[in-house]
């Protein structure tokens, strides 16, 4: 999974509500280059729209349709919440931000949840004390 780098992972983050998270997987996706801050605004409104909780601890934020043309490069922002944050009653202990270029999100989405279909993967992901951890499990997960 080429688009998930060390510098877009943060660990043992910590959010009040549903909102920051969003906008801080937007804001790390923002500051890799790969979205503009309109893509950001547009994951809130997905949020609005339909939960993107996807269950297993996991919350999978994304811009709305509209937003494509906000997306410049395909990008993933990983945030690891190990005492959780809510996302409409669900407890998410990830939070992983995608934008993808013309229908790679589709990929990303693919991808991320034959990962985190897996509980024992959840939780190593959740547990993980290093980036390189993080993105060891994506490599050999998706390789």
């Amino acid at each position: 999974m080429p688009f998930i780098q060390t510098e877009m992972i943060r660990l043992n983050q910590s959010f009040a509500t549903t909102e920051e998270a969003i906008t801080a997987a937007g804001a790390v996706l923002q500051d890799a280059g790969c979205v503009t801050p309109e893509y950001v605004e547009a994951m809130h409104e997905r949020q609005a729209l339909a939960n993107v909780y996807i269950g297993n601890h996991v919350a999978i934020p994304h811009g709305t349709e509209a937003a494509k043309s906000a997306v410049q490069k395909t990008g993933i922002s990983f945030l690891q919440v190990p005492d959780g944050v809510d996302f409409g009653g669900q407890t998410a202990k990830l939070v992983i931000g995608i934008a993808g270029v013309n229908d790679e999100h589709l990929e990303l989405l693919s991808q991320i949840a034959i990962l985190c279909s897996d509980e024992s993967n959840v939780e190593r992901l959740v547990q993980a004390k290093t980036k390189e951890e993080i993105l060891a499990l994506f490599m050999e997960e998706v390789a």
